[in-house]
């Protein structure tokens, strides 16, 4: 009977040195109870004794989240209801911005997005084992990876890019661009020695030259001026991608009576196939000729545009893509892009 009462006593009092070892231990148990209470509710305010106590408690729980955003290297996921960057259907300038950073994509596709290459020269690049992923060499096709990793490049994989050739033609009326068309010549038959204007000052034609050879970008068939032809998958996607934003430059001729409106709609106001055009530089050259200076390339978009204004193109000629002018270049005649040279 007199257990109980000893030990509400000693519970009671902290102080008491009347008995000393066992009478410790039930003391040290009530100090951890006491906290351990309010901890197991999930309850205390901050900068209290039981609010310390919930706060260690609970501490890790928290780890895993941390573990998992810094196995993860990328920026800081978005908060909940925020909008999620947008994936891009298209391969460009500016697609890695619009790539979702917490999806693994596939990894011809960040190389493309990066600029590296095309996505069939990433896949060429890929099979011969010449691609690294944050230091590790990378050989299957197909691989996914998120679009923060680090992607270097073999030696010899700078080496075949370096090799690939871009192609400056003066294309004529009569010529089409791409496919051939019934009678029409494609541009890439046009190619040999005989009308290659550097043939003496650079590398001679070679059927070499031919083998993966595209159009980057149209030219009508009834137009005239600067054509590029490139193996280059990273020119071709910084010249005629959805987000380029490489200006092509043009001299047309015209008929018809044009107003101060009509000039300022072909400026900005214009649209085509329901959807509001960029805006154009567009000025007279003289009495019959403007200018049009473009940063985006629908097709027939000139002669179109005109039309709704109230004017017949005659004659239209590219003779600027970026900063590689047609110069005096002989119509018929084709150059290499240098080294020095850039779009």
């Amino acid at each position: 009977m007199k257990k109980p009462a000893g030990r509400n006593s000693s519970a009671g009092r902290t102080g008491d040195s009347g008995r000393s070892g066992p009478p410790a231990r039930p003391s040290n148990r009530n100090k951890t109870a006491t906290p351990a209470k309010p901890a197991a509710a999930g309850r205390g305010r901050p900068g209290s004794a039981t609010g310390k106590a919930a706060t260690t408690l609970t501490k890790p729980a928290a780890k895993p989240d941390r573990n998992r955003a810094a196995m993860r290297s990328a920026p800081v996921a978005p908060a909940a209801g925020a909008a999620r960057p947008r994936r891009s259907k298209v391969t460009g300038t500016n697609t890695l911005d619009m790539l979702d950073p917490f999806e693994p994509q596939r990894l011809s596709k960040i190389m493309a997005a990066k600029g590296l290459c095309s996505r069939r020269e990433a896949d060429y690049l890929i099979e011969n084992g010449w691609v690294r992923v944050n230091g590790k060499v990378v050989d299957e096709l197909g691989a996914k990876v998120l679009p923060t990793v680090t992607i270097d490049l073999d030696a010899r994989a700078k080496n075949v890019l370096g090799k690939q050739v871009t192609i400056l033609y003066h294309k004529p009326i009569g010529v089409v661009s791409g496919q051939p068309e019934g009678r029409y010549k494609a541009a890439m038959e046009c190619l040999s020695l005989e009308n290659q204007a550097d043939r003496k000052t650079s590398t001679p034609f070679q059927p070499a030259m031919l083998k993966g050879l595209a159009p980057a970008g149209r030219l009508d068939i009834d137009s005239t001026g600067l054509l590029v032809l490139t193996q280059d998958g990273r020119i071709a996607k910084q010249l005629i991608d959805a987000n380029s934003t490489v200006e092509k430059e043009y001299l047309v001729r015209v008929e018809g009576e044009l107003t101060d409106r009509g000039l300022e709609m072909l400026r900005y106001g214009l649209s085509l196939d329901g959807e509001a055009l960029k805006p154009a530089r567009v000025s007279w050259q003289n009495e019959d000729q403007l200018r049009f200076i473009l940063n985006e390339g629908k097709k027939r978009q000139i002669r179109r545009m005109c039309e709704i204004v109230g004017l017949k193109v005659v004659g239209l000629k590219r003779v600027r893509i970026g900063r590689v002018m047609l110069g005096d270049l002989p119509v018929g005649q084709w150059r290499l892009l240098t080294p020095e040279e850039r779009f």
